[in-house]
Protein backbone atom coordinates (compact mmCIF):
# COMPACT_ATOMS: atom_id res chain seq x y z
CA UNK A 1 0.00 0.00 0.00
CA UNK A 2 1.00 3.42 -1.03
CA UNK A 3 2.30 5.22 2.46
CA UNK A 4 0.80 8.71 2.32
CA UNK A 5 2.71 11.41 1.84
CA UNK A 6 2.25 15.68 2.00
CA UNK A 7 4.25 18.31 0.40
CA UNK A 8 6.24 21.14 2.20
CA UNK A 9 7.37 23.97 -0.17
CA UNK A 10 8.98 27.19 0.59
CA UNK A 11 9.79 30.01 -1.59
CA UNK A 12 12.74 32.39 -2.59
CA UNK A 13 11.43 35.00 -4.25
CA UNK A 14 13.89 37.60 -5.55
CA UNK A 15 12.40 41.58 -5.85
CA UNK A 16 13.85 44.32 -8.41
CA UNK A 17 13.86 47.59 -7.10
CA UNK A 18 12.98 50.32 -9.08
CA UNK A 19 15.80 52.63 -8.34
CA UNK A 20 17.02 54.69 -10.64
CA UNK A 21 20.74 53.13 -10.63
CA UNK A 22 22.41 49.58 -9.42
CA UNK A 23 23.09 48.96 -6.04
CA UNK A 24 26.93 49.49 -5.83
CA UNK A 25 27.27 52.21 -8.70
CA UNK A 26 25.91 54.96 -10.55
CA UNK A 27 24.96 53.39 -13.62
CA UNK A 28 21.66 53.27 -15.04
CA UNK A 29 18.94 50.87 -15.24
CA UNK A 30 16.70 50.51 -18.41
CA UNK A 31 14.93 46.99 -19.36
CA UNK A 32 15.33 46.07 -22.65
CA UNK A 33 17.75 48.84 -24.05
CA UNK A 34 20.68 47.71 -25.91
CA UNK A 35 22.97 45.00 -24.23
CA UNK A 36 25.87 46.50 -22.69
CA UNK A 37 25.65 50.26 -22.70
CA UNK A 38 25.19 50.69 -18.70
CA UNK A 39 28.03 49.92 -17.40
CA UNK A 40 31.39 50.98 -15.77
CA UNK A 41 34.78 49.88 -14.07
CA UNK A 42 32.35 49.06 -10.57
CA UNK A 43 29.89 46.45 -12.23
CA UNK A 44 32.44 45.07 -14.82
CA UNK A 45 35.00 44.26 -11.45
CA UNK A 46 37.98 46.18 -13.02
CA UNK A 47 40.80 45.88 -10.33
CA UNK A 48 41.10 48.32 -7.57
CA UNK A 49 37.26 49.66 -8.03
CA UNK A 50 35.23 50.25 -4.50
CA UNK A 51 30.98 49.69 -4.38
CA UNK A 52 28.99 52.39 -2.32
CA UNK A 53 25.70 50.85 -1.19
CA UNK A 54 22.43 52.95 -3.19
CA UNK A 55 20.22 54.48 -0.15
CA UNK A 56 17.42 54.41 -1.52
CA UNK A 57 17.78 50.50 -2.47
CA UNK A 58 18.18 49.99 1.44
CA UNK A 59 15.16 52.71 2.06
CA UNK A 60 13.08 50.36 -0.18
CA UNK A 61 14.62 47.11 0.99
CA UNK A 62 12.95 48.39 4.84
CA UNK A 63 9.39 49.67 3.30
CA UNK A 64 9.52 46.01 2.37
CA UNK A 65 10.66 44.77 6.00
CA UNK A 66 7.50 46.76 7.30
CA UNK A 67 5.04 45.35 5.32
CA UNK A 68 5.79 41.45 5.79
CA UNK A 69 6.05 42.82 9.90
CA UNK A 70 9.74 41.50 9.57
CA UNK A 71 12.10 42.50 12.80
CA UNK A 72 14.84 45.07 11.13
CA UNK A 73 18.36 43.83 12.46
CA UNK A 74 19.97 46.65 14.34
CA UNK A 75 22.94 46.19 12.33
CA UNK A 76 23.57 44.27 9.10
CA UNK A 77 26.38 43.62 6.79
CA UNK A 78 27.56 42.33 3.24
CA UNK A 79 29.20 39.11 2.42
CA UNK A 80 31.00 37.71 -0.96
CA UNK A 81 29.03 34.80 -2.13
CA UNK A 82 31.88 32.44 -4.43
CA UNK A 83 30.80 31.36 -7.56
CA UNK A 84 32.01 30.84 -11.02
CA UNK A 85 29.74 31.76 -13.82
CA UNK A 86 29.98 33.85 -16.88
CA UNK A 87 27.34 36.45 -15.88
CA UNK A 88 29.27 37.27 -12.58
CA UNK A 89 32.53 38.85 -13.59
CA UNK A 90 33.40 39.56 -9.75
CA UNK A 91 33.48 35.57 -9.32
CA UNK A 92 31.22 36.05 -6.47
CA UNK A 93 27.90 38.39 -6.17
CA UNK A 94 27.56 41.01 -2.68
CA UNK A 95 25.15 39.34 -0.98
CA UNK A 96 23.97 39.32 2.44
CA UNK A 97 24.73 35.54 4.73
CA UNK A 98 23.99 35.36 8.34
CA UNK A 99 23.25 39.19 9.23
CA UNK A 100 20.55 40.17 7.07
CA UNK A 101 18.80 43.45 6.99
CA UNK A 102 15.26 41.74 8.22
CA UNK A 103 14.16 38.76 10.11
CA UNK A 104 11.14 36.77 10.92
CA UNK A 105 7.91 38.47 9.44
CA UNK A 106 4.45 37.16 7.66
CA UNK A 107 2.27 37.94 4.89
CA UNK A 108 -1.44 36.01 5.91
CA UNK A 109 -0.71 32.74 6.56
CA UNK A 110 3.14 31.94 5.57
CA UNK A 111 5.65 33.00 7.86
CA UNK A 112 8.86 34.74 6.74
CA UNK A 113 12.08 33.29 7.29
CA UNK A 114 14.10 36.29 6.01
CA UNK A 115 14.26 39.16 3.72
CA UNK A 116 17.85 40.46 2.56
CA UNK A 117 19.69 43.09 -0.10
CA UNK A 118 21.77 41.72 -2.63
CA UNK A 119 23.02 42.43 -6.60
CA UNK A 120 21.98 40.48 -9.52
CA UNK A 121 24.06 38.85 -11.92
CA UNK A 122 24.23 39.90 -15.51
CA UNK A 123 21.68 38.14 -18.10
CA UNK A 124 23.00 35.42 -20.25
CA UNK A 125 20.99 34.96 -23.82
CA UNK A 126 21.06 31.96 -25.29
CA UNK A 127 21.59 31.31 -28.85
CA UNK A 128 19.08 28.80 -29.99
CA UNK A 129 15.41 28.01 -30.76
CA UNK A 130 14.89 26.83 -26.85
CA UNK A 131 16.27 30.27 -25.93
CA UNK A 132 17.44 27.89 -23.08
CA UNK A 133 21.17 26.83 -22.45
CA UNK A 134 19.73 23.20 -23.43
CA UNK A 135 20.84 22.86 -27.46
CA UNK A 136 22.05 25.96 -27.45
CA UNK A 137 25.02 27.03 -29.95
CA UNK A 138 26.25 29.98 -27.72
CA UNK A 139 25.72 32.18 -24.98
CA UNK A 140 25.84 36.09 -24.98
CA UNK A 141 25.95 38.16 -21.72
CA UNK A 142 23.99 41.56 -21.29
CA UNK A 143 26.19 43.23 -18.21
CA UNK A 144 23.22 46.11 -18.18
CA UNK A 145 21.27 43.97 -15.74
CA UNK A 146 24.79 43.20 -13.70
CA UNK A 147 24.48 44.91 -10.36
CA UNK A 148 20.52 45.86 -10.02
CA UNK A 149 19.40 45.76 -6.25
CA UNK A 150 17.44 43.32 -5.42
CA UNK A 151 15.69 42.12 -2.15
CA UNK A 152 15.24 38.28 -1.61
CA UNK A 153 12.78 37.42 0.63
CA UNK A 154 12.75 33.47 2.01
CA UNK A 155 9.84 31.94 3.38
CA UNK A 156 9.31 29.07 5.93
CA UNK A 157 7.88 25.91 4.53
CA UNK A 158 4.53 26.65 5.25
CA UNK A 159 2.73 26.17 1.89
CA UNK A 160 1.05 23.04 1.00
CA UNK A 161 0.02 22.68 -3.09
CA UNK A 162 0.69 24.49 -6.06
CA UNK A 163 -2.52 26.35 -6.22
CA UNK A 164 -1.85 27.74 -2.42
CA UNK A 165 1.61 29.12 -3.81
CA UNK A 166 0.15 30.64 -6.70
CA UNK A 167 -2.62 32.57 -4.26
CA UNK A 168 0.18 33.48 -1.83
CA UNK A 169 2.69 34.64 -4.75
CA UNK A 170 -0.45 36.75 -5.99
CA UNK A 171 -0.59 38.82 -2.83
CA UNK A 172 3.05 39.03 -2.30
CA UNK A 173 3.39 40.65 -6.12
CA UNK A 174 0.27 42.59 -5.44
CA UNK A 175 1.58 43.80 -1.63
CA UNK A 176 5.11 44.67 -3.49
CA UNK A 177 3.82 46.70 -5.92
CA UNK A 178 1.08 48.55 -3.87
CA UNK A 179 4.78 49.75 -2.02
CA UNK A 180 5.58 51.31 -5.32
CA UNK A 181 9.22 49.92 -5.04
CA UNK A 182 9.58 47.40 -8.27
CA UNK A 183 7.11 46.94 -10.49
CA UNK A 184 6.96 43.33 -10.45
CA UNK A 185 7.02 42.30 -13.97
CA UNK A 186 7.58 38.68 -13.65
CA UNK A 187 7.79 38.73 -17.98
CA UNK A 188 10.78 40.96 -17.50
CA UNK A 189 12.35 39.18 -14.81
CA UNK A 190 11.59 42.07 -12.01
CA UNK A 191 9.57 39.01 -9.77
CA UNK A 192 11.37 35.74 -10.10
CA UNK A 193 10.67 32.74 -8.03
CA UNK A 194 12.15 29.51 -6.97
CA UNK A 195 10.62 26.98 -5.35
CA UNK A 196 11.98 24.06 -2.65
CA UNK A 197 9.71 21.25 -2.59
CA UNK A 198 9.87 18.08 -0.55
CA UNK A 199 7.54 15.70 0.10
CA UNK A 200 7.29 13.79 3.97
CA UNK A 201 4.88 11.23 5.63
CA UNK A 202 1.44 12.86 6.79
CA UNK A 203 1.69 14.14 10.45
CA UNK A 204 5.85 13.79 10.42
CA UNK A 205 7.62 16.95 11.40
CA UNK A 206 10.99 16.10 9.45
CA UNK A 207 11.03 17.28 6.16
CA UNK A 208 12.50 15.21 3.40
CA UNK A 209 14.81 16.00 0.73
CA UNK A 210 14.19 19.06 -1.05
CA UNK A 211 14.48 20.27 -4.21
CA UNK A 212 14.87 23.77 -6.00
CA UNK A 213 12.72 24.89 -8.74
CA UNK A 214 14.34 27.38 -10.74
CA UNK A 215 13.27 30.17 -14.13
CA UNK A 216 9.28 30.32 -14.16
CA UNK A 217 7.90 33.44 -15.44
CA UNK A 218 4.42 33.20 -14.47
CA UNK A 219 2.39 32.04 -11.13
CA UNK A 220 0.44 29.65 -13.01
CA UNK A 221 3.51 27.88 -14.43
CA UNK A 222 4.67 27.86 -11.33
CA UNK A 223 1.65 26.90 -9.52
CA UNK A 224 1.64 23.57 -12.50
CA UNK A 225 5.29 23.05 -11.98
CA UNK A 226 5.05 22.17 -8.53
CA UNK A 227 2.27 20.14 -8.53
CA UNK A 228 4.42 17.99 -11.37
CA UNK A 229 7.20 17.96 -8.93
CA UNK A 230 5.17 16.76 -5.94
CA UNK A 231 3.45 14.18 -8.36
CA UNK A 232 6.73 13.04 -9.50
CA UNK A 233 8.58 12.59 -5.80
CA UNK A 234 5.66 10.74 -4.78
CA UNK A 235 5.73 8.44 -6.95
CA UNK A 236 9.16 7.77 -6.95
CA UNK A 237 9.23 6.97 -3.01
CA UNK A 238 5.99 5.22 -3.34
CA UNK A 239 8.09 3.11 -5.92
CA UNK A 240 11.47 2.73 -3.34
CA UNK A 241 13.09 5.34 -4.90
CA UNK A 242 14.71 7.99 -3.33
CA UNK A 243 14.70 11.95 -4.11
CA UNK A 244 18.29 13.19 -4.75
CA UNK A 245 18.86 17.18 -4.09
CA UNK A 246 19.16 18.95 -7.58
CA UNK A 247 17.51 21.74 -9.19
CA UNK A 248 14.96 21.73 -11.71
CA UNK A 249 13.47 23.36 -14.68
CA UNK A 250 10.07 23.02 -15.72
CA UNK A 251 9.10 23.22 -19.18
CA UNK A 252 5.32 25.02 -19.42
CA UNK A 253 5.18 23.88 -23.43
CA UNK A 254 5.58 19.73 -22.46
CA UNK A 255 4.71 19.78 -18.33
CA UNK A 256 7.98 17.68 -18.47
CA UNK A 257 10.69 18.87 -15.17
CA UNK A 258 14.39 18.46 -16.26
CA UNK A 259 17.48 18.20 -14.15
CA UNK A 260 19.87 21.52 -14.63
CA UNK A 261 22.79 20.86 -11.78
CA UNK A 262 22.99 19.43 -7.89
CA UNK A 263 21.92 21.75 -5.45
CA UNK A 264 24.32 23.45 -3.50
CA UNK A 265 24.78 24.10 0.23
CA UNK A 266 25.59 27.09 1.77
CA UNK A 267 28.93 26.52 2.54
CA UNK A 268 29.87 25.17 -1.29
CA UNK A 269 29.68 29.61 -1.78
CA UNK A 270 32.00 29.83 0.56
CA UNK A 271 30.71 33.61 2.38
CA UNK A 272 33.40 35.70 3.27
CA UNK A 273 32.39 39.12 5.00
CA UNK A 274 32.58 41.65 2.15
CA UNK A 275 35.72 44.06 2.97
CA UNK A 276 35.00 47.29 0.96
CA UNK A 277 31.58 48.11 2.65
CA UNK A 278 30.60 49.19 5.86
CA UNK A 279 27.65 47.44 8.01
CA UNK A 280 23.87 48.95 7.50
CA UNK A 281 22.45 50.57 11.04
CA UNK A 282 19.26 52.12 9.75
CA UNK A 283 18.54 54.85 12.42
CA UNK A 284 15.00 55.85 14.46
CA UNK A 285 14.13 58.43 11.49
CA UNK A 286 14.75 55.79 8.62
CA UNK A 287 12.60 53.39 10.92
CA UNK A 288 10.05 55.67 11.39
CA UNK A 289 10.11 56.64 7.41
CA UNK A 290 9.99 53.28 6.36
CA UNK A 291 6.53 52.57 8.39
CA UNK A 292 4.84 55.48 8.23
CA UNK A 293 5.46 55.17 4.13
CA UNK A 294 3.39 52.33 3.96
CA UNK A 295 -0.01 52.35 1.83
CA UNK A 296 -3.29 50.02 2.31
CA UNK A 297 -1.79 47.03 1.69
CA UNK A 298 -4.18 44.57 -0.55
CA UNK A 299 -4.81 42.49 2.44
CA UNK A 300 -6.08 45.09 4.42
CA UNK A 301 -7.91 46.67 1.58
CA UNK A 302 -9.77 43.59 0.72
CA UNK A 303 -10.73 43.22 4.44
CA UNK A 304 -12.36 46.45 4.09
CA UNK A 305 -13.79 46.08 0.89
CA UNK A 306 -15.86 43.09 2.55
CA UNK A 307 -16.84 44.25 5.97
CA UNK A 308 -17.68 48.34 5.47
CA UNK A 309 -18.69 47.82 1.97
CA UNK A 310 -20.62 44.26 1.98
CA UNK A 311 -18.45 43.04 -1.52
CA UNK A 312 -18.25 39.58 -2.14
CA UNK A 313 -15.06 37.86 -1.36
CA UNK A 314 -14.41 37.26 -5.27
CA UNK A 315 -14.79 40.80 -5.87
CA UNK A 316 -12.95 42.35 -3.11
CA UNK A 317 -9.95 39.95 -3.73
CA UNK A 318 -9.88 41.35 -7.50
CA UNK A 319 -9.73 45.00 -6.36
CA UNK A 320 -7.59 44.80 -3.60
CA UNK A 321 -4.44 43.04 -5.68
CA UNK A 322 -4.80 45.35 -8.61
CA UNK A 323 -4.27 49.02 -7.23
CA UNK A 324 -5.33 50.58 -10.57
CA UNK A 325 -8.20 48.90 -10.18
CA UNK A 326 -9.83 49.57 -6.90
CA UNK A 327 -8.12 53.27 -7.49
CA UNK A 328 -10.71 53.17 -10.04
CA UNK A 329 -13.73 51.25 -7.64
CA UNK A 330 -13.64 53.85 -5.38
CA UNK A 331 -13.74 56.36 -7.31
CA UNK A 332 -16.78 55.22 -9.07
CA UNK A 333 -18.22 54.79 -5.90
CA UNK A 334 -17.64 58.12 -4.54
CA UNK A 335 -19.09 59.43 -7.40
CA UNK A 336 -22.05 56.81 -7.83
CA UNK A 337 -25.20 56.66 -5.24
CA UNK A 338 -25.88 53.33 -6.14
CA UNK A 339 -24.98 50.52 -3.44
CA UNK A 340 -21.38 49.70 -3.07
CA UNK A 341 -22.19 45.95 -4.04
CA UNK A 342 -23.75 46.94 -7.17
CA UNK A 343 -20.84 49.51 -8.30
CA UNK A 344 -18.37 46.53 -8.04
CA UNK A 345 -20.55 44.26 -9.86
CA UNK A 346 -20.57 46.80 -12.77
CA UNK A 347 -16.66 47.45 -12.47
CA UNK A 348 -15.02 43.75 -12.44
CA UNK A 349 -18.33 42.87 -14.36
CA UNK A 350 -19.91 43.84 -17.18
CA UNK A 351 -17.29 46.67 -17.56
CA UNK A 352 -13.93 44.48 -17.33
CA UNK A 353 -16.03 42.31 -19.71
CA UNK A 354 -16.59 44.90 -22.33
CA UNK A 355 -13.27 46.19 -22.24
CA UNK A 356 -11.57 42.39 -22.78
CA UNK A 357 -14.40 42.11 -25.76
CA UNK A 358 -13.64 45.11 -27.20
CA UNK A 359 -9.57 44.74 -28.36
CA UNK A 360 -8.64 44.06 -24.82
CA UNK A 361 -8.82 47.23 -23.96
CA UNK A 362 -6.41 47.82 -20.27
CA UNK A 363 -7.80 50.03 -17.71
CA UNK A 364 -5.53 52.49 -18.20
CA UNK A 365 -6.04 53.37 -21.93
CA UNK A 366 -9.70 53.22 -21.99
CA UNK A 367 -11.80 56.67 -22.04
CA UNK A 368 -14.96 55.40 -19.62
CA UNK A 369 -13.74 57.87 -16.85
CA UNK A 370 -15.47 57.25 -13.07
CA UNK A 371 -17.73 59.91 -13.57
CA UNK A 372 -19.35 58.76 -16.38
CA UNK A 373 -19.20 54.86 -15.26
CA UNK A 374 -21.00 55.74 -12.27
CA UNK A 375 -23.26 58.05 -14.30
CA UNK A 376 -24.69 55.07 -16.13
CA UNK A 377 -24.68 52.90 -12.95
CA UNK A 378 -27.04 55.36 -11.41
CA UNK A 379 -28.83 55.28 -14.26
CA UNK A 380 -29.92 51.64 -14.12
CA UNK A 381 -30.29 51.78 -10.31
CA UNK A 382 -32.41 54.64 -10.85
CA UNK A 383 -34.51 52.40 -13.25
CA UNK A 384 -34.23 55.03 -15.80
CA UNK A 385 -32.81 52.71 -18.18
CA UNK A 386 -33.27 49.01 -18.05
CA UNK A 387 -30.18 46.69 -17.06
CA UNK A 388 -30.09 45.41 -21.08
CA UNK A 389 -30.21 49.26 -21.83
CA UNK A 390 -27.05 49.94 -19.78
CA UNK A 391 -25.22 47.08 -21.33
CA UNK A 392 -25.67 48.50 -24.44
CA UNK A 393 -24.66 51.98 -23.50
CA UNK A 394 -21.49 50.70 -22.03
CA UNK A 395 -20.96 49.24 -24.89
CA UNK A 396 -20.45 52.53 -26.78
CA UNK A 397 -19.11 54.22 -23.72
CA UNK A 398 -15.87 52.14 -24.10
CA UNK A 399 -16.13 52.24 -28.06
CA UNK A 400 -16.21 56.04 -28.04
CA UNK A 401 -15.91 57.72 -24.34
CA UNK A 402 -19.34 59.29 -25.26
CA UNK A 403 -21.92 60.37 -22.10
CA UNK A 404 -24.53 58.35 -21.02
CA UNK A 405 -27.04 60.49 -20.58
CA UNK A 406 -26.52 61.88 -24.02
CA UNK A 407 -26.15 57.83 -25.59
CA UNK A 408 -29.51 57.06 -23.91
CA UNK A 409 -31.32 60.02 -25.65
CA UNK A 410 -29.85 59.44 -28.95
CA UNK A 411 -30.39 55.77 -28.98
CA UNK A 412 -34.03 56.51 -27.55
CA UNK A 413 -33.18 53.77 -24.35
CA UNK A 414 -35.14 55.73 -21.61
CA UNK A 415 -36.83 53.11 -19.42
CA UNK A 416 -40.61 52.67 -20.56
CA UNK A 417 -41.79 54.08 -16.73
CA UNK A 418 -45.51 54.45 -17.16
CA UNK A 419 -46.92 51.10 -16.28
CA UNK A 420 -49.99 51.21 -17.72
CA UNK A 421 -48.46 51.10 -21.28
CA UNK A 422 -45.75 47.88 -20.02
CA UNK A 423 -49.26 46.07 -18.72
CA UNK A 424 -50.51 46.58 -22.71
CA UNK A 425 -47.53 45.56 -23.69
CA UNK A 426 -47.49 42.96 -21.95
CA UNK A 427 -51.14 41.86 -22.32
CA UNK A 428 -50.58 42.10 -25.65
CA UNK A 429 -47.37 39.97 -25.99
CA UNK A 430 -49.58 37.13 -23.46
CA UNK A 431 -52.43 37.42 -26.49
CA UNK A 432 -50.08 36.80 -29.38
CA UNK A 433 -48.41 34.01 -27.43
CA UNK A 434 -51.20 32.03 -26.21
CA UNK A 435 -48.87 28.93 -26.25
CA UNK A 436 -45.74 29.68 -23.87
CA UNK A 437 -48.63 31.60 -21.98
CA UNK A 438 -50.76 28.81 -20.84
CA UNK A 439 -47.53 26.74 -20.42
CA UNK A 440 -46.59 29.17 -17.74
CA UNK A 441 -49.73 29.35 -16.19
CA UNK A 442 -49.68 25.73 -16.22
CA UNK A 443 -46.60 25.56 -13.96
CA UNK A 444 -43.77 25.17 -16.97
CA UNK A 445 -41.58 28.11 -16.01
CA UNK A 446 -39.16 27.37 -18.51
CA UNK A 447 -41.55 28.11 -20.85
CA UNK A 448 -41.58 32.23 -19.88
CA UNK A 449 -38.20 32.46 -22.03
CA UNK A 450 -40.88 32.76 -25.36
CA UNK A 451 -42.78 36.02 -23.25
CA UNK A 452 -39.68 37.37 -22.07
CA UNK A 453 -37.99 37.65 -25.55
CA UNK A 454 -41.48 39.13 -27.14
CA UNK A 455 -41.58 41.52 -24.39
CA UNK A 456 -37.92 42.55 -25.02
CA UNK A 457 -38.22 42.62 -28.10
CA UNK A 458 -41.44 44.87 -28.44
CA UNK A 459 -40.06 47.35 -25.43
CA UNK A 460 -36.50 47.44 -27.50
CA UNK A 461 -34.85 46.48 -24.47
CA UNK A 462 -36.45 49.72 -22.63
CA UNK A 463 -38.09 47.85 -19.75
CA UNK A 464 -36.70 45.74 -17.33
CA UNK A 465 -38.97 42.25 -17.60
CA UNK A 466 -39.17 40.86 -14.50
CA UNK A 467 -41.74 43.82 -13.71
CA UNK A 468 -44.26 41.53 -15.25
CA UNK A 469 -46.59 39.22 -13.27
CA UNK A 470 -44.87 36.04 -14.80
CA UNK A 471 -41.23 36.88 -13.70
CA UNK A 472 -42.29 37.43 -10.55
CA UNK A 473 -43.72 34.40 -9.96
CA UNK A 474 -40.87 32.65 -11.24
CA UNK A 475 -38.78 35.04 -9.07
CA UNK A 476 -40.34 34.12 -5.87
CA UNK A 477 -40.74 30.56 -6.59
CA UNK A 478 -36.49 30.46 -7.02
CA UNK A 479 -36.29 32.48 -4.16
CA UNK A 480 -37.71 30.05 -1.71
CA UNK A 481 -36.05 26.97 -3.49
CA UNK A 482 -32.79 29.27 -3.33
CA UNK A 483 -33.31 30.33 0.62
CA UNK A 484 -32.01 27.21 2.42
CA UNK A 485 -28.81 26.43 0.47
CA UNK A 486 -28.26 30.12 0.62
CA UNK A 487 -28.77 30.19 4.69
CA UNK A 488 -26.09 27.41 4.41
CA UNK A 489 -23.34 28.92 3.25
CA UNK A 490 -20.46 29.50 5.38
CA UNK A 491 -20.11 33.42 4.36
CA UNK A 492 -23.64 33.60 5.36
CA UNK A 493 -23.39 32.25 9.13
CA UNK A 494 -20.16 33.79 9.62
CA UNK A 495 -22.52 37.03 9.08
CA UNK A 496 -24.93 35.71 11.22
CA UNK A 497 -23.15 35.62 14.01
CA UNK A 498 -21.38 38.85 13.49
CA UNK A 499 -23.88 41.25 12.48
CA UNK A 500 -27.77 42.17 12.27
CA UNK A 501 -30.48 40.15 11.03
CA UNK A 502 -31.84 42.81 8.76
CA UNK A 503 -28.08 42.48 7.27
CA UNK A 504 -28.48 38.46 6.69
CA UNK A 505 -31.79 38.98 4.86
CA UNK A 506 -30.06 41.63 2.63
CA UNK A 507 -27.45 39.57 2.02
CA UNK A 508 -29.68 36.72 1.10
CA UNK A 509 -31.55 38.81 -1.13
CA UNK A 510 -28.80 40.07 -3.04
CA UNK A 511 -27.17 36.92 -3.35
CA UNK A 512 -30.44 35.38 -4.69
CA UNK A 513 -31.21 38.24 -7.02
CA UNK A 514 -27.45 38.49 -8.37
CA UNK A 515 -28.03 34.93 -9.39
CA UNK A 516 -31.40 35.56 -11.05
CA UNK A 517 -30.36 38.50 -12.60
CA UNK A 518 -27.79 36.53 -14.47
CA UNK A 519 -30.27 33.96 -15.72
CA UNK A 520 -32.13 36.39 -17.11
CA UNK A 521 -29.32 37.81 -18.76
CA UNK A 522 -28.57 34.23 -19.83
CA UNK A 523 -31.76 33.94 -20.92
CA UNK A 524 -31.70 37.07 -23.14
CA UNK A 525 -28.79 36.00 -24.97
CA UNK A 526 -30.20 32.89 -25.58
CA UNK A 527 -33.23 34.42 -27.33
CA UNK A 528 -30.48 37.16 -28.87
CA UNK A 529 -28.47 34.41 -30.48
CA UNK A 530 -31.56 32.33 -31.30
CA UNK A 531 -33.03 35.34 -33.10
CA UNK A 532 -29.56 36.16 -34.90
CA UNK A 533 -29.23 32.41 -36.17
CA UNK A 534 -32.56 32.96 -37.45
CA UNK A 535 -32.22 35.83 -39.19
CA UNK A 536 -28.77 34.68 -40.94
CA UNK A 537 -30.74 31.06 -41.57
CA UNK A 538 -33.14 33.37 -43.19
CA UNK A 539 -30.73 35.55 -45.08
CA UNK A 540 -28.57 32.33 -46.03
CA UNK A 541 -31.98 30.35 -47.57
CA UNK A 542 -32.96 33.92 -49.54
CA UNK A 543 -29.25 34.16 -50.76
CA UNK A 544 -29.70 30.45 -51.80
CA UNK A 545 -32.94 30.54 -53.24
CA UNK A 546 -31.15 34.02 -55.28
CA UNK A 547 -28.22 31.95 -56.46
CA UNK A 548 -30.53 29.12 -57.54
CA UNK A 549 -32.93 31.94 -59.18
CA UNK A 550 -30.07 33.15 -61.34
CA UNK A 551 -28.83 29.83 -62.15
CA UNK A 552 -32.25 28.67 -63.24
CA UNK A 553 -33.15 31.66 -65.20
CA UNK A 554 -29.43 31.35 -66.93
CA UNK A 555 -30.51 27.64 -67.74
CA UNK A 556 -33.56 29.27 -69.48
CA UNK A 557 -32.21 31.88 -71.06
CA UNK A 558 -29.07 29.12 -72.70
CA UNK A 559 -32.52 26.69 -73.52
CA UNK A 560 -34.21 29.44 -75.14
CA UNK A 561 -31.19 30.94 -77.13
CA UNK A 562 -30.72 27.08 -78.79
CA UNK A 563 -34.44 26.84 -79.42
CA UNK A 564 -34.65 29.97 -81.41
CA UNK A 565 -31.22 28.95 -83.12
CA UNK A 566 -32.59 25.94 -83.94
CA UNK A 567 -35.57 27.74 -85.31
CA UNK A 568 -33.67 30.41 -87.34
CA UNK A 569 -31.66 27.72 -89.21
CA UNK A 570 -34.86 25.58 -90.25
CA UNK A 571 -36.26 28.93 -91.69
CA UNK A 572 -32.94 29.79 -93.47
CA UNK A 573 -33.53 26.22 -94.56
CA UNK A 574 -36.94 26.48 -96.03
CA UNK A 575 -36.27 29.76 -97.65
CA UNK A 576 -33.52 28.49 -99.88
CA UNK A 577 -34.39 27.49 -103.33
CA UNK A 578 -34.86 23.51 -104.49
CA UNK A 579 -32.49 22.44 -107.01
CA UNK A 580 -34.53 20.17 -109.50
CA UNK A 581 -34.30 16.65 -109.22
CA UNK A 582 -31.99 15.09 -112.16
Amino acid sequence: MAEELEAVIGLEIHVQLSTETKMFCGCKLSFGDDPNIHTCPICLAHPGVLPVPNRKAVEYALLIAAALECEVAPRSIFHRKNYFYPDSPKAYQISQFDIPIAGAGRLGDVRIHRAHLEEDAAKLNHVGESGRIQGSSASLVDFNRGGTPLVEIVTEPDLKSGAQVREWGQLLRATIKQLGVSNVNMEEGSLRCDANVSVRPVGSDVLGTKTEMKNMNSFRYIERGIEAEIKRQKDLINSGGRVVQETLHFDPSTGELHSLRSKEEAHDYRYLPEPDLVAIVPDEALLRKAKDSLPELPAAKAARFEQELGLQESAALFLSTDSEWSDFFEAVNEASDAEPRTVANWVTGEFSAELRRQEDQELGDTRVTAASLAALIDLVSSKKISHGSGKTVLETMVAEGADPAAIVEEQGLEQISDSGELEKIVAGVIEANPKPAEQVRSGNEKAIGALVGAVMRETKGRAEVYESEELVTAYAKGFAKAVPKILADKKIESLARNTSAIDVVNQVLNTYTEEFNGKIDAEHKRISDARDDHLQAKADSVRNLSLAGACFGLFLLVVFLSVFIKIERNLRNLEKPRQPVA
